[in-house]
């Protein structure tokens, strides 16, 4: 996401002798969304950049160059692994693999390691430590709450081989038995489900509108307008009611990691 418009945001700020706090009061909004703003974390919606606008008397300057919201980022998760790490709940649907903060190191190191065009070993490594570091989320025993719908696909797609796919599928089991996390599956017999455009990461904070991410084939987008947010939440929650409860997905889990363990 490009910071051009947060480094703006912030000189009108100073120019007008506010603080971020005093600003947010003007606008009616709160102080973190204003520095996440002005640090290029987030975009504000239509509504805020009018309301900003108002605030710092620049017309209609910021709510008519909003960068565009269609717009895929080059460096397309950095925003998204950033908010990661301020929310309190994180719902998260996959398609095709695990979810990043649920990878144990064999099966991220699978997943990157393949990846086109090829990586040096030395920037797998690279990799894969950030990866696992975005995993610390889990090691606070309560926040953020964490949801996961995995797609059936997620679970038979043989990432790594056998032994790989066990110690993975166990370290989910884990993490469900100790309510770190809730797991559910969406059985290949369900069929078509709104949620099989791609991957979704929805994300809830304390002091801060919510926001959803959504990836596919070299491209991610975080998105923060309302309705958009309001529309994904809403396929989530539809593929969700369709989903296995939590005793089955269990079940499920400790089943196929059990197959694995007896692959050739």
């Amino acid at each position: 996401m490009s910071n051009i418009y947060g480094v703006w945001l912030k000189e009108q700020r100073l120019a007008a002798g506010l603080t971020q706090q005093e600003l947010a009061d003007m606008a009616v909004m709160t102080r973190s969304h204003i520095a996440h703003i002005e640090a290029g974390r987030r975009i504000p919606s239509k509504e805020d950049a009018r309301r900003l606008d108002r605030a710092l008397g620049t017309g209609n300057v910021l709510s008519s160059f909003l960068p565009d919201d269609g717009a895929a980022v080059a460096d397309y998760f950095e925003s998204a692994r950033l908010l990661e790490q301020q929310a309190v709940m994180i719902r998260e649907f996959a398609l095709s693999f695990i979810p990043g903060i649920l990878q144990t190191e064999r099966y991220a190191r699978a997943v990157l390691g393949t990846s086109f065009p090829p990586v040096s070993e030395e920037e797998c490594d690279r990799l894969v430590v950030t990866r696992l570091e975005r995993a610390k989320v889990l090691d606070d025993p309560v926040l953020p709450v964490v949801w996961a719908l995995l797609d059936e696909t997620v679970l038979r797609r043989m990432v790594g081989g056998p032994a790989v796919m066990e110690e993975q599928i166990a370290h989910i089991v884990r993490l469900v038995e100790a309510e770190r996390v809730r797991v559910h599956v969406l059985p290949f017999t369900l069929g078509f489900h709104p949620l099989m455009d791609g991957m979704l990461t929805l994300m809830s904070f304390e002091d801060q509108p919510p926001v959803a991410y959504g990836e596919g084939l070299r491209m991610g987008k975080v998105h923060d307008s309302p309705s958009m947010v309001q529309e994904l939440q809403g396929r989530y929650d539809l593929a969700l009611s369709d989903a296995l409860p939590l005793r089955e997905s269990l079940a499920l889990l400790r089943a196929t990691a059990k197959d694995y363990g007896h692959h050739d």
